[in-house]
């Protein structure tokens, strides 16, 4: 398994992803923002963070583009958590994609937030080749995610 991380900065963390949560807490979506809560797989506590909600075909996904981060770490342990805009609340269970099965969904998810995500991905956008993402793959986890009745 790959170990690529990429760690948001000062700004990324104090400043841009607080405003983000902050506004999608009050049901406004930033270009499909949800806020993720998923419970720590050490402290058992739950963990948010704001995510970026990618539907292909129907389906909703979660892609990682800064790599192999917490979040990532905690939904593997903990096999679904809660997507939160305002006061909806969709509890979902997620399952991880195969990096064969990345390549469409990595496109879809730059062809939506190349301009916000693309640094996180080493000069491969939604235009690059399928060889040039499945290169990449292993450095971004995906889940899907089945939202429970």
């Amino acid at each position: 398994m790959s170990t690529y991380v990429k760690k948001p900065d000062w700004f990324t963390v104090n400043v841009l992803n607080r405003v983000i949560a902050w506004m999608t807490g009050r049901g406004v979506s930033v270009w499909g923002s949800r806020v993720l809560a998923v419970r720590g797989r050490k402290s058992g506590q739950w963990r948010t963070t704001p995510v970026n909600l990618l539907t292909v075909d129907g389906v909703q996904y979660l892609v990682a583009p800064r790599g192999h981060v917490q979040w990532t770490h905690n939904m593997r342990a903990a096999g679904g958590g809660e997507l939160r805009l305002g006061k909806n609340v969709d509890v979902f269970t997620a399952t991880e994609v195969g990096d064969d099965d990345k390549v469409p969904l990595l496109r879809a998810y730059l062809k939506r937030w190349k301009a916000e995500v693309g640094a996180f991905f080493n000069g491969v956008g939604p235009d690059s080749p399928d060889a040039e993402l499945r290169r990449i793959a292993p450095d971004h986890p995906v889940f899907r995610i089945t939202v429970k009745a």
